[in-house]
């Protein structure tokens, strides 16, 4: 993608959109970074290669084109409120609220995301899954509405494992447990202003490390993962380790964020949103799981004809030093922590 000259202006022109949103002082200058960036999205979406980027493109538009025309309405009448100093209920904040939703694809206005994500290349995708997310979550991170939370938390917690068990494209999968995350994020933004930083953050590692692995092997379906580089075992256990990760299971960096979430729900004695999320994200762990049960027994059936894969020597080091991050960080940073 970063060949093409074009699409590093776009690149750009997509960072300095988010960078306005976050960096402004006004909605209005908000909602025009939102623009900013939505506008340089688009062309980065196309791809010859893929006969659905265009469909993909076109649906992105007209969600977003919504969201903002309810984000620029909700803004007004904010302002209308503001000036005339009558109260008009929560509706333009529950608007705004909403019309974020919509544009970081949470439940329940998330039936454009998996659609958006499997007209994408893997890299596009990970800016829809990672950089797309910065600015709508920082906006919501300022209207904090407790009640449309809470709603909007276990939604996404169970549209996202619920949604991924049928999936065999894996750009599918990363979306539907994209969504379950986003949950999470929510979650940690309604107790913490910096929480959702680090979830974010974290998340962002784990999904780099593994879209960059499924770019590397062109990976697009789940009978790839059985048939396509299994002639060696050891990047195959890097690989499903990774997913694990991602998944939240405990040993792994994964399970960090998590830990922290569940901690802050405790001490404010929020157990039934606790178990609810806990619950639902097992499902979520289940489906990664299931992908890796077979590839961690090592006799798995392998084909006597495979293609040699060449590595590219960068590619195969930052990759390695990623997975190390994402497999043994946790027990590093509690080593730290006791040792502090």
């Amino acid at each position: 993608m970063l060949k093409n000259s074009s699409k590093i202006l776009f690149l750009l022109i997509v960072m300095l959109g988010t960078l306005i949103t976050i960096s402004s002082n006004s909605w209005l200058a908000a909602w025009m970074g939102l623009e900013i960036n939505l506008l340089a999205f688009i062309p980065l979406m196309s791809n010859t290669n893929n006969l659905m980027s265009s469909e993909s493109s076109l649906k992105y538009f007209l969600t977003q084109a919504l969201a903002s025309l309810i984000l620029l309405l909700a803004i007004i009448l904010y302002m209308m409120k503001i000036q005339i100093n009558n109260d008009m209920s929560s509706l333009p904040e529950m608007m705004m609220f909403s019309s974020l939703l919509m544009k970081s694809g949470s439940a329940p206005f998330h039936f454009w995301f998996p659609s958006v994500m499997e007209g994408l290349s893997w890299t596009n995708a990970l800016l829809l899954m990672t950089w797309q997310k910065i600015a709508p979550l920082m906006m919501m991170s300022y209207l904090n509405i407790k009640s449309l939370m809470i709603m909007t938390i276990v939604m996404s917690v169970m549209v996202g494992s619920l949604g991924g068990l049928n999936q065999t494209s894996l750009r599918k999968l990363m979306a539907f447990s994209s969504i379950n995350h986003l949950g999470w994020m929510i979650t940690a933004m309604y107790f913490s202003e910096s929480m959702w930083l680090i979830y974010f953050s974290i998340y962002t590692i784990l999904s780099i490390n593994i879209i960059m692995f499924f770019n590397m092997f062109k990976m697009l379906h789940m009978n790839q993962l059985f048939s396509n580089f299994f002639n060696s075992k050891s990047l195959k256990f890097i690989l499903f380790t990774n997913l694990l990760s991602l998944g939240g299971l405990p040993p792994f960096l994964g399970f960090l964020p998590k830990w922290m979430v569940i901690q802050s729900l405790t001490i404010n004695n929020q157990l039934m949103l606790m178990i609810m999320i806990t619950t639902l994200t097992l499902v979520t762990l289940f489906f990664y799981i299931r992908l890796c049960f077979s590839a961690f027994m090592l006799n798995y059936y392998e084909p006597n004809w495979t293609n040699t894969i060449k590595f590219n020597t960068h590619q195969m080091i930052m990759y390695l030093i990623m997975s190390f991050t994402s497999s043994g960080m946790l027990f590093l940073i509690s080593i730290m922590y006791f040792m502090l």
